[in-house]
């Protein structure tokens, strides 16, 4: 666990920074800062409108009696993709909008499911309930 979080805090900043440094070379410095707080902004609002839809259709869910698990499984990816979003650097972006944009988080959702399924069935997750 030590191994992956020390790649993740120190190799997706290493590439998120190339990847900055390059664009602001082939398009200028000032270009480059306001693509990232236009990003930014975006999935702010993006973030925003995407989880007030998605609390609206928890509530309806709860409503009915039945228990929002994939409506949550959304919020998840929403929270993700609005924090990946506000993080500045265009792979995170990418990813960020890739979450909130919902075409494509049915997609991630699917795979997310599939591998939960697969770890609550191997023990590696257990669900209690109280």
């Amino acid at each position: 666990m030590f191994i992956r979080l020390l790649a993740l805090f120190t190799i997706i900043p290493l590439v998120e920074l190339y990847v900055l440094l390059k664009v602001g070379g082939l398009i200028g410095i000032g270009p480059t800062i306001a693509l990232i707080l236009l990003t930014g902004i975006a999935g702010a609002y993006l973030a925003r409108t995407q989880g007030f839809d998605l609390l609206r259709r928890i509530q309806a869910e709860m409503a009915e009696g039945r228990l929002p698990a994939s409506e949550l499984l959304d919020g998840a990816m929403v929270l993700a993709g609005g924090v990946l979003l506000l993080t500045p650097g265009f792979c995170t972006d990418l990813l960020g909008f890739s979450l909130l944009a919902p075409f494509t988080r049915v997609h991630i959702k699917q795979f997310a499911r599939y591998w939960l399924q697969r770890m609550i069935e191997s023990g590696r997750i257990d669900i209690r309930r109280f």
